[in-house]
Order: structure tokens, then C-alpha cells, then sequence
């Protein structure tokens, strides 16, 4: 019942897509620097290996575009040449698009779908082996799915796809929570708010202010506040925990 047993990484293998910045770094480095070893993924290959050699060499770096399935697959089979019991797999790489309903195009539908939800459910699918030689009843592998509070509510923003894709991932967490109970693997998921990241760079000034000024806690998230869900859901403390979702967003969801 130690603190520190509970909440430990150490000795762990995790994967962290979408690695290099934003919320995708906060949790590699909080893994990274308690104790558990990290492979780190992103299509621009200088940013991930960048990161990479900062953490050290606990942190490996394997560049991948998972919005294509021949690159899922490549970047699977590396990481099970690396890791052939693999704990931890965080899916977090994702992307948006905002246009009005009249002009928004396909390409901004299908690239998001294709990285928020598709690489999603295909990466979890062919890392399955490795996930279960990690598994046991006394010590579950995880999935942790990075969401969003756009799939937990109505946004301001003209986000249709990412919204859309945000949801589902939080709906997939609840199917693979169901289906993958019995082989000794949780699915939880992380809804954040709003966090600085570059996706979040591209929101305008005066939108940023405003969620900030309406949200309860009158700030945005840093990286302790991901750090302390993502170590969580990545332990023992969490182990009796599948198919939830954690909101981490200083309350806004919930209250505007």
C-alpha cells in the first residue's frame, strides 16, 4: 500500500505515439524520469529524436506517419523487436482541421479520422502480442487512449472532425475495455482540456483567453497535471480501473 509501489513505472516498457511535444512529451517525460523505459513516435523524425537524446537512453525515438497502415505496421514490428513484452502503450498522436460546415474538405475529414481514431484501434491491434506477454492477472497491461473534452461536449470551434474523432476514440476505449478485459489488458482514457501544444498554438488569442478566463481553476493544464493522470492510469493504482474515462481540464467541460 506504499506510495510508492502503487504509483510506480519503474522496470517498464511503454510507447508513446505522438511523443515529441505537447501532451505526448509531458507523459514521456514523466515515465522516462520515473523509471520506465520509452519509445517515442512522430511523423517529423527531428523532433522525436531530438527529445529522444534529451530523456537519455531510456527514451528511443522510431519516427512513423501513423495515419498510414503500412507505417503502423513497420512501427509495430520495431517496437517488437525492441520490446517483445511491451506494459504500456499510450495513443496519443492525433490531429485537427477547423472550417465552416460549407467549406470543409475531405482531406480534413479523412487525415483526422485516419490518426485520431483509425491508427488508433490498428496500432492497439498489432501490438496485442506484446501487450499480452506483459499481461497477467495480477499485473495488467495497459491501453491509454488520449481523447478529449470535444468528444465529451459541443465545442465552439468548427472542429467537426476532430470533435467526431474524439468522441470515438473515447467510445473505442469502452469497446477495447470490454473485449480486452479477459486477456488481462485495461483501456482507460484521458480527456484533457486545454493544454499548450503547437495543435493548440493555432487557436486564436482571443479563443485561448476565453478558456482560460471560463474555466473554473482560471488556468490551462501543465504538464504536472498530465503527468499525475498518466502515471495513474500507467500503475498498479489504477489496476482495478478499465473503460473509464479521466477528465483533465480545470473543470470546463462540465461547467460551461
Amino acid at each position: 500500500m506504499k506510495i510508492q509501489d502503487l504509483f510506480s513505472v519503474a522496470g517498464k516498457t511503454a510507447v508513446v505515439t505522438g511523443g515529441s511535444r505537447g501532451i505526448g512529451e509531458m507523459i514521456a517525460r514523466a515515465l522516462v524520469e520515473n523509471g520506465a523505459e520509452v519509445i517515442i513516435t512522430s511523423r517529423k523524425a527531428s523532433d522525436c529524436e531530438a527529445l529522444a537524446a534529451e530523456l537519455g537512453p531510456a527514451c528511443t525515438a522510431i519516427p512513423a506517419d501513423l495515419s498510414q497502415m503500412a507505417e503502423i505496421e513497420r512501427f509495430a514490428a520495431e517496437v517488437a523487436a525492441r520490446f517483445p513484452r511491451l506494459d504500456i502503450l499510450f495513443n496519443n498522436a492525433g490531429a485537427s482541421w477547423g472550417a465552416g460546415i460549407d467549406d470543409f474538405p475531405e482531406v480534413g475529414w479523412d487525415k483526422v479520422m485516419d490518426l485520431n481514431v483509425k491508427s488508433v484501434f490498428f496500432l492497439t491491434q498489432k501490438l496485442l502480442p506484446q501487450l499480452e506477454a506483459a499481461a497477467s492477472p495480477d499485473g495488467q497491461a495497459r491501453v491509454i487512449n488520449i481523447g478529449s473534452i470535444d468528444g465529451q461536449h459541443v465545442s465552439d470551434l468548427e472542429t467537426y472532425s476532430y470533435a467526431a474523432s474524439k468522441a470515438g476514440v473515447l467510445h473505442l476505449t469502452r469497446m477495447m475495455a470490454k473485449f480486452l478485459g479477459g486477456r488481462n489488458i485495461t483501456a482507460n482514457a484521458i480527456a484533457p482540456g486545454f493544454f499548450p501544444s503547437k495543435m493548440t498554438a493555432g487557436i486564436a488569442e482571443e479563443f485561448r483567453e476565453a478558456f482560460r478566463v471560463a474555466t473554473p481553476l482560471k488556468r490551462w493544464g501543465n504538464p504536472d497535471d498530465m503527468a499525475g493522470v498518466a502515471l495513474f492510469l500507467a500503475s498498479r493504482a489504477s489496476a482495478f480501473m478499465t473503460g473509464a474515462v479521466i477528465t483533465v481540464d480545470g473543470g470546463y467541460a462540465t461547467t460551461v
